[in-house]
């Protein structure tokens, strides 16, 4: 049940600083981490305020306190300590002013120290965060073999750096927003000025701002609110861990939403040639480039329809079959005692049982899930008949076949099983009209306005060098192709 959340934004800051400090001392409930420190500065009474394990005490001792302690002024009041203090030192690169207590506690969290003194209703805020993170490491979803080994942490502040690290172009816009009532989450927004719209960022900017939701813990909290509400079976907001992939994507126009908290980032327009695209397809040759991305479209023939038209030709079809094929089917089959499509989605709901537990089991003793499905369930079903070979060699291909394409490990799952229900009731014919519906679907998918199915449908030409093919960085780099061009 959603609760109403109490607003401290319009309550202004207290001039008196022992008001002040009781109010602050209020709304946390005294939380154990709130450190407040009072001390006085030229002989104005005042207070610094900080998060403990949000700041890096030696950077505040350093370049705050010491130089705030040493300051030596005589015959001022607190609005020109407060002038002195933003004119003629450099506390701090990050720094800015809060008048209400909302800013206060987003910045207090977020690794500022405030400083308040008696007689003010406004407080100075510096940077000095010193929080413990997760160091830039390699990708846990994204493998290659010859691009970098650095992904994304769930720092939003870092993730930023390492796409300005890439990207040193003054016309890289990252614009932070604050979302989320309780959880108040930081959230960035990153493109190229050059090459995106001004339409499309607001309009971006509206779809975040009309989420209401309590806190955003990560990118699957905002994935709806950037995506069509019409249901659609595939997902028109793409997802990365790999900075070098994302950069990629915002060169061709695209939009990129950080959260913090999560090593994620999410771009818009997603298109589903995207899913078989990855680093290494840049650093292989052309012609092995364009072999391994014909090899995933396959790969996902496979994965989708394999069980489907087993079962289809089994129970429908077995004039399509030559005789020793058939034969040798009907000797597998003829002792299971479920029926062929009961027996498929079985094993491929099996399948996804034995993935789930080998996904969120610890890892010293995942493996033990690959021993007993392998060996214990796989073999003694084969041997005990309540499983044919011949299925289970199809399940194994096509689930084999699911893992080339990981960005679509969602979809496929439920699109196989669905298959074979269609496959196993109407045989080929169920099969082409349910293939009939998912591609209407797919076509007409759309995230502000850019089509799922481009650059195929609709058709664009010049889009099709790094699609159907990959080809070389010469005729590439001739081509200045951004995803705007497929915005009818």
């Amino acid at each position: 049940m959603h609760k109403n959340v109490i607003s401290y934004e319009d309550i202004p800051i207290i001039p008196d600083i022992s008001a002040s400090i009781q109010k602050i001392k209020d709304i946390s409930s005294e939380s154990s981490d709130l450190l407040i420190n009072e001390t006085e500065i030229c002989g104005i009474r005042c207070c610094i305020f900080c998060c403990e394990g949000l700041v890096s005490s030696f950077t505040m001792t350093d370049m705050m306190i010491e130089p705030l302690m040493a300051l030596s002024l005589e015959n001022i009041t607190a609005p020109e300590l407060f002038e002195h203090i933003n004119k003629k030192m450099l506390l701090s690169t990050d720094r800015c002013s809060v008048s209400d207590y909302g800013r206060f506690f987003a910045l207090l969290n977020s690794g500022f120290v405030l400083l308040a003194a008696d007689g003010m209703n406004s407080m100075l805020a510096f940077g000095v965060q010193g929080y413990e993170k997760r160091s830039v490491s390699d990708t846990f979803g994204e493998n290659n073999l010859t691009g970098s080994h650095d992904g994304f942490v769930e720092t939003v502040r870092v993730n930023m750096s390492l796409i300005r690290r890439r990207l040193k172009s003054p016309v890289l816009v990252q614009k932070l927003l604050v979302k989320g009532e309780t959880g108040k989450t930081d959230i960035c927004i990153s493109y190229l000025s050059d090459r995106v719209p001004k339409e499309l960022i607001s309009r971006i900017e509206h779809s975040i701002n009309s989420i209401k939701l309590e806190s955003i813990l990560s990118t699957g909290y905002i994935q709806p609110f950037l995506e069509p509400e019409n249901k659609r079976i595939f997902s028109s907001a793409g997802t990365t861990e790999r900075p070098d992939v994302l950069c990629s994507k915002l060169i061709e126009g695209r939009v990129a939403v950080f959260v913090d908290g999560s090593p994620y980032a999410l771009y818009i327009p997603k298109l589903f040639t995207d899913n078989f695209q990855t680093v290494d397809d840049y650093n292989f040759k052309p012609f092995y480039g364009t072999f391994i991305r014909w090899v995933k479209y396959i790969a996902f023939i496979i994965a989708l329809l394999l069980p489907a038209l087993y079962t289809a030709v089994a129970l429908h079809h077995q004039e399509l079959l030559n005789s020793t094929l058939l034969l040798i089917l009907s000797d597998a089959e003829k002792n299971v005692p479920f029926p062929i499509t009961a027996e498929t989605v079985g094993v491929l709901l099996m399948y996804e049982v034995i993935k789930e537990a080998g996904l969120r089991l610890p890892r010293s003793v995942g493996g033990a899930v690959s021993i007993v499905a392998g060996i214990i369930i796989g073999d003694c079903a084969v041997q005990s008949g309540l499983i044919s070979t011949p299925m289970l060699t199809v399940a194994a291909l096509s689930a084999v076949s699911g893992f080339v394409i990981p960005e679509l490990s969602q979809t496929i799952p439920i699109l196989r099983i669905i298959l074979v229900i269609c496959g196993g009731i109407w045989g080929l014919f169920g099969i082409s009209l349910c293939l009939s519906v998912i591609l209407f679907n797919m076509c007409s998918t759309e995230d502000y306005g850019f089509p799922y199915t481009a650059p195929f449908s609709p058709f664009f030409k010049r889009a099709l060098g790094d699609t159907a093919v990959r080809s070389g960085f010469r005729k590439m780099q001739e081509n200045d192709f951004t995803v705007e061009e497929l915005n009818g």
